[in-house]
């Protein structure tokens, strides 16, 4: 189970491969992933104990120096996170539908721990930047009320942040965009 996340962000791609070989040397963390993202970028999003996840993300950041782009440390991250990223939420039911634009994939996540533990809402997806010209995207469902107060909350990060790109709220979605949501 993973309790503690933490990301770095490239423009750099060789940097990336370089500075994930480094967080990793550097602290007992386990890579979820590591891998280029559009346009040209590379994220390293790893697990571990809080103070390996911190040590590992300096590590990087060190590395990494001038192509990084973003970073996080999430000491306590929301379950349904990981499973969002990899695009495997269970989500049977699209109730109003929540949506956040961002422009990088560490704020993506960031804003989507932020909105599932704001509000009874079920992360479907977290995009993280592939084919979609560096931008990620979050996609949940739930009653209106609580979709409305998780993307309030999300888009406070992303916005403070400098990366907002937009965010929408679809009270009820027709059954024919399910399909494609799901």
């Amino acid at each position: 189970m993973f309790r503690s996340i933490g990301l770095v962000e490239f423009n750099s791609i060789a940097k990336g491969i370089e500075a994930a070989d480094a967080m990793v040397k550097s602290a007992q963390v386990e890579l979820i992933q590591s891998r280029s993202i559009c346009p040209g970028k590379y994220i390293a999003l790893l697990t571990g104990d809080v103070s390996a996840v911190e040590s590992a993300v300096q590590q990087g950041v060190l590395v990494g120096e001038a192509t990084v782009v973003d970073e996080f440390i999430l000491p306590n991250v929301h379950p349904s996170v990981i499973t969002a990223i990899s695009a495997t939420s269970e989500v049977e039911d699209l109730r109003a539908l929540g949506v956040i634009e961002v422009f990088s994939v560490a704020t993506a996540i960031v804003t989507a721990d932020t909105a599932a533990k704001a509000a009874d809402v079920d992360l479907i997806e977290i995009r993280l930047g592939i084919g979609i010209g560096g931008k990620s995207f979050i996609t949940m469902t739930g009653d209106v009320a609580a979709v409305k107060a998780a993307v309030d909350a999300g888009v406070v990060i992303a916005s403070e942040k400098g990366m907002l790109v937009e965010k929408v709220i679809i009270p009820s979605a027709h059954k024919e965009l399910t399909q494609w949501i799901l």
